[in-house]
């Protein structure tokens, strides 16, 4: 088995970065009304800034492909070119298409040569398991190296139009033409992005983490549905899938629209985080005084405080400034987040040789976690 190092990272954020009272001026307004859940949501998710691949009509000025294409353009140069890469593996829960894959998308950009591709559908932990696959596969032996990517292009999925048919809907049927807090909600927490690691079988560079290893659970076998797009849920928790609806039914419900069961994410989100990180480190012997710099991925600050009370219940006392985000400067990236607050991390100075760094990843859709544990070298 070989040795795997990130050996550089990468990023971009398109265009100039949008403040909380201009949220509405790229998403729109739905039913010509502001909405009245967004100064709450933003108050709990405290994030201030963040990045859309739109502008103020509403026009893209980037697809997701091009967002990651540009994120994997930052990580060749004269020692590592486009022509040296083996394995192209894209993580993401927002691809520009059903198919082709998203990581062919990105490779019909790169236009460098033939390499193998593997695309992780999904939402957050999509981009971990993008890394995963390139670290395996250095791992065995099947590649010299790989770029792992995560990326995110929702902007245009939560746009006003994409709700207008519901509303008009509904004040056919006479009934309130407002949408429901669950889509609603993810409008205020969701932006735009891409990052992206090389992973070689060698250090590199000032600056190299060597992956120690990855874990990932799920928790599907007995919990349902959380956050969802392209269906609906029934009151079993069964969720209807978007071809077993009408076409105009689509449009009158929002089909496509990213929805989130904002009832069990509260109750399950913590609890099996902190309950599957415990057996990370259980399995692999690692106690709390061994991370120099724990990264975890949240969806919003409200969430912080609750994590680390219920760590510190299972034995996990992570001191305080020891926690290392960017969520409140960056927006929530979704399966780019982890990329883009390591990439901020690995170049900010801050990190010297032997620190051990943690990097947490839950996903709500139906309750999943990914962790890797680094070393710099």
């Amino acid at each position: 088995m070989f040795d795997v190092y990130i050996t550089k990272a990468a990023k971009y954020l398109p265009n100039e970065a949008v403040s909380n009272d201009e949220m509405e001026d790229y998403l729109g307004l739905i039913n010509d009304t502001a909405s009245k859940a967004r100064r709450i949501i933003l108050r709990n998710n405290k994030i201030t800034n963040r990045y859309y691949a739109v502008d103020k009509n509403g026009k893209s000025t980037h697809s997701n492909a091009e967002l990651t294409r540009n994120a994997v353009a930052q990580l060749f140069d004269e020692n590592f070119t486009d022509q040296d890469l083996e394995v192209l593996s894209c993580g993401t829960s927002s691809p520009d298409v059903l198919a082709p894959s998203h990581a062919a998308m990105v490779h019909g950009l790169l236009k460098n040569r033939s390499v193998e591709l593997n695309s992780s559908m999904g939402i957050c932990c999509s981009g971990m398991n993008a890394l995963k696959y390139g670290f395996l596969s250095i791992k065995s032996g099947n590649s010299k190296n790989a770029i792992c990517t995560g990326s995110e292009k929702v902007s245009t999925w939560l746009s006003s139009p994409k709700y207008n048919h519901e509303i008009v809907n509904l004040k056919n049927l006479e009934e309130q033409p407002i949408i429901a807090f669950k889509k609603d909600f993810l409008r205020w927490m969701l932006s735009d992005g891409a990052g992206a690691f090389l992973l070689e079988n060698k250090p590199s560079g000032e600056i190299s983490l060597k992956i120690e290893w990855m874990e990932a659970y799920s928790y599907a076998f007995e919990l349902e549905t959380c956050m969802y797009a392209g269906g609906d849920k029934l009151e079993n928790g069964e969720i209807k899938a978007w071809s077993d609806y009408k076409p105009e039914q689509w449009l009158n419900e929002s089909v496509f629209a990213v929805k989130q069961d904002v009832k069990i994410l509260d109750e399950f989100i913590l609890p099996k985080g902190v309950e599957s990180m415990s057996d990370a480190m259980a399995k692999h012997n690692i106690t709390a005084d061994q991370i120099d710099y724990f990264l975890p991925h949240v969806s919003s600050n409200f969430f912080v405080e609750g994590l680390r009370k219920g760590l510190i219940e299972k034995g996990v006392d992570i001191a305080e400034e020891k926690w290392f985000m960017n969520l409140l400067r960056v927006g929530n990236v979704g399966s780019a987040s982890i990329y883009i607050a390591l990439e901020e991390l690995m170049y900010s100075g801050k990190l010297k040789k032997g620190d051990r760094i943690l990097l947490s990843v839950p996903e709500s859709g139906r309750f999943s976690f990914a962790y890797a544990y680094l070393t710099v070298c």
